[in-house]
């Protein structure tokens, strides 16, 4: 740890190995090269660059035209004078000039509500979900979230509580300034100043009769944010520049009134002002910017310090285009690989992603003696084709869909199930899955996808569930506002819940908290609710998939299919996106986008080449689920070991290593069934069922709640933790059921002691039951001094190692 920490202080020889620049001082990088400035108020941040630096603060500004443009220590340039004038910047001998035109400098720009109070507002999080954005506001005054209501905000401040918010004959004493500046108890504290420009633009608007934003106005059309890449040193700043671009070709430098966050502030923290500044790790991280409801992203990577022979990447093997990507990015990082795995922990590994369960004692030793160097990919071919995968896989697919079968219906929940499986039996190809549950009509005791309509009843319900599952689209915010960190709005929601509008149904519905009867689901020919309406404008909203475009419905087409055939165009840029990171989630510890249903820009994955890759392929193979699962599981990358180096020790999202995850609830039951030689009995299914095979979470079981199976009273899709707790520590230590297991006289130890197996071999059979491996002469050493205890039995000492084995970490992690 002490030499990791010392190598974070980067000697120069390291950056220019990780910067290399011709000669011996690199180039001056000025942005904008040249600046309008536009009115009195007008500003512009300049940058100063170089390919490792960022020189900002460390520059000197000089105007060489006082008298026309102005220009602050900090690099900020202010109108003087209409005219064309000329700024140079110095930076360690070097310079670079900047030609400045200034316009209209005697008047200042009309203030206007939607382009520039609200902004304000925005910047100082006053309609921030904390303050007077939440759903109830704060204090009697409540404005929309992020200011995505322009018509209600501005009713709440100028015309509300009969309009004392605002003093048009005296600005300084209107309540929203006294507030913003202290002058009175303020709950939110003090948040802008007598004298500072933003609280002296909103006097002006005051003063002019808070106008609103003219119809022929510039419209704003997008942000961006200077530099859009950037790769730094760790511990080392950089200033953004956010720019507004306007319908009439105008900008605006909004770097002061924007708001700023980072996706992975360990790596990449931003201050209010735009100041970016790498933390001591090395990592990535996209950092937004938002303006009104547009914004940019600037991406940020922080190599490892030092420099890592490029041999040392191209000798590492290509066994798939996976491995290609992976290399590539931890090349850009500086980051190592782990070694291989060794056989014992690939083979446990690879049996419980692709089928849920530990291998056999006997499985085991096959496969640890089989020379053929092979014998991997082959291992995961014959996993594929065993009938245990459909089960884990469907049970995967039931968190995300299966709903409470005291609501939707015992048998209707059944039904479901039993598509789920039946669906992973035949390995139907996703495209088509996914088809048959949006369209799904009939009998939800007979068609199984019907049961997904019965439960989502309502077009605004299952409308987010469809995008989140099936495009990574999260729009359960736009379902009231503006996504704040998307650019998903309400139209977005209401017109994707549109597609929904003409599902009917034909039973007894619902009757929680015990619902039986059978429904049909069936396109209906009239408007059974009148349309799915906007809730603000009240409109009627025209069913219309995401970044496309409205579509024309007749009255025998079903909407749903239109939807379903826009998702699985090859042209969708969500669809096979999702299913790739999500299955590359399951068996690689983490997703590329995390979390794995939640594509967006300001998300970002942290390999996006990959995941094109991923998705390209999965297309390519006609969206077999099968051979997405053997591309992964037969790439070198998925072999690693999780053993860190000592450039990789802090690596958690760039697959330099395996990423060590807890069993899932229903798989480590089974690992304890399977070890102990004693199967769980559950309620209502067949003797020595599996709890894999389960059909719902209503099943009673104390394990599979510790270890956390889904709430059955909570609404799916349902993403299962890989957290520990105190909880499952103690269920393994104290649990009588577990006991009774270990002891059981038709268990594992039982049979091993009255067996005439040798001891050391005994001990073998259960390092293999475990962990899939055999034990070390060490381990052997101190098993076997266990059977020579003072008053122990032969079969005392086999069921206190079972239960040991069962509470130690190799067992309950996949590593």
């Amino acid at each position: 740890m002490i030499t990791y920490l010392r190598s974070l202080f980067i000697p120069a020889a390291a950056l220019i190995a990780l910067f290399p620049c011709s000669g011996t001082a690199a180039a001056l990088e000025v942005f904008p090269p040249q600046v309008t400035l536009s009115g009195r108020d007008a500003r512009q941040q300049l940058i100063v660059i170089n390919p490792t630096d960022d020189l900002t603060r460390a520059a000197t500004y000089r105007s060489d035209t006082p008298h026309i443009v102005a220009v602050s220590p900090a690099g900020i340039a202010t109108p003087v004078r209409d005219g064309v004038g000329q700024i140079t910047i110095t930076h360690n001998g070097q310079s670079q000039t900047v030609k400045v035109t200034v316009q209209r400098s005697g008047q200042y720009r009309d203030v206007t509500f939607e382009r520039d109070v609200q902004a304000i507002l925005t910047r100082h999080n006053c309609n921030a979900g904390a303050c007077h954005g939440k759903a109830r506001g704060q204090n009697g005054f409540m404005l929309s979230l992020l200011g995505y209501d322009h018509g209600f905000d501005y009713a709440a401040i100028v015309e509300e509580a009969r309009g004392r918010r605002v003093f048009a004959s005296n600005p300084d004493y209107s309540l929203l300034l006294r507030k913003a500046s202290g002058t009175v108890a303020h709950g939110g504290g003090r948040r802008l100043a007598p004298g500072h420009a933003q609280y002296a633009q909103l006097v002006r608007w005051i003063e002019a009769g808070c106008p609103r934003t003219p119809a022929d106005a510039p419209r704003l059309e997008r942000v961006t944010v200077y530099p859009t890449e950037r790769i730094l040193a760790p511990s080392t700043p950089q200033q953004l520049v956010v720019t507004a671009h306007y319908s009439d070709g105008t900008t605006e430098d909004v770097t002061h009134l924007a708001a700023f966050s980072s996706s992975e502030s360990i790596y990449v923290s931003v201050d209010e002002n735009g100041l970016a500044k790498t933390g001591p790790l090395p990592g990535e991280a996209a950092i937004m910017a938002r303006f009104q409801h547009q914004f940019a992203l600037c991406h940020v990577l922080v190599p490892m310090p030092g420099s890592v022979p490029d041999a040392e990447y191209a000798k590492l093997p290509r066994k798939n285009f996976i491995d290609e990507h992976v290399w590539a990015k931890l090349k850009r990082l500086g980051v190592t690989a782990s070694e291989p795995a060794t056989d014992h922990a690939f083979l446990r590994r690879a049996y419980l992603d692709v089928i849920g369960r530990l291998p056999s004692v006997e499985e085991a030793r096959a496969f640890l003696d089989n020379r053929d160097p092979q014998k991997r990919d082959k291992l995961i071919d014959a996993l594929l084709a065993r009938p245990e995968y459909a089960d884990f896989w469907a049970n995967k697919w039931a968190d995300l869909i299966r709903p409470n079968p005291y609501r939707a219906g015992i048998k209707a929940v059944y039904n479901l199930d039993a598509w789920l499986r039946e669906s992973f039996r035949e390995n139907k190809p996703y495209d088509r899955f996914a088809y048959e549950l949006i369209t799904a009509t009939g009998s939800t005791f007979r068609d199984g996808p019907t049961v997904m309509h019965r439960d989502r009843r309502e077009p605004e319900e299952i409308t987010t569930m469809v995008s989140q599952l099936f495009l990574g689209v999260r729009l359960d915010c736009a379902k009231c506002h503006h996504h704040p960190f998307e650019i998903w709005s309400q139209d977005d929601f209401y017109s994707f819940a549109a597609f929904f509008d003409r599902v009917g149904h034909r039973g007894q519905g619902i009757s929680a908290p015990i619902s039986g009867g059978e429904e049909i689901i069936f396109l209906s020919q009239n408007r059974l609710r009148g349309g799915v309406k906007h809730p603000v404008s009240g409109k009627t909203m025209e069913p219309k998939p995401l970044l496309g475009q409205e579509q024309s419905v007749t009255i025998d087409q079903d909407p749903r299919r239109v939807l379903a055939e826009w998702m699985i165009a090859p042209n969708n840029p969500f669809f096979a996106k999702v299913m790739a990171n999500r299955v590359w989630a399951d068996l690689m510890g983490r997703g590329i986008v995390d979390p794995v249903d939640d594509l967006r820009a300001t998300n970002p994955p942290s390999n996006g080449p990959l995941l094109d890759a991923l998705a390209a392929d999965f297309q390519k193979n006609k969206y077999d689920i099968k051979k997405l699962i053997r591309a992964i599981c037969t790439s070198h990358v998925y072999g690693l070991s999780s053993i860190p180096n000592d450039r990789n020790l802090n690596d958690g999202r760039n697959y330099s290593r395996h990423y060590r995850q807890r069993l899932r609830a229903e798989i480590m039951l089974d690992a304890v069934s399977d070890v102990t030689g004693v199967p769980e009995p559950f309620a209502a299914m067949p003797p020595s069922s599996r709890s894999m095979e389960l059909w719902t979470v209503r099943s009673q079981s104390v394990f599979l709640d510790s270890f956390g199976r889904p709430d059955p009273n909570q609404d799916p899709p349902c993403e299962r933790t890989t957290d520990t707790t105190v909880v499952q520590a103690l269920h393994l230590m104290n649990s009588p059921r577990l006991h009774g297991k270990v002891i059981d006289n038709a268990g594992r130890a039982a049979k091993l002691a009255e067996s005439k197996k040798s001891n050391a071999e005994i001990v073998e059979e259960l390092y293999l039951a475990a962990y899939s491996r055999r034990p070390k002469p060490d381990e052997t050493a101190v098993c076997l001094r266990w059977f020579d205890r003072p008053n122990t039995t032969r079969r005392q000492a086999i069921e206190d190692l079972l239960w040991a084995f069962v509470n130690t970490p190799e067992f309950v992690f996949k590593d």
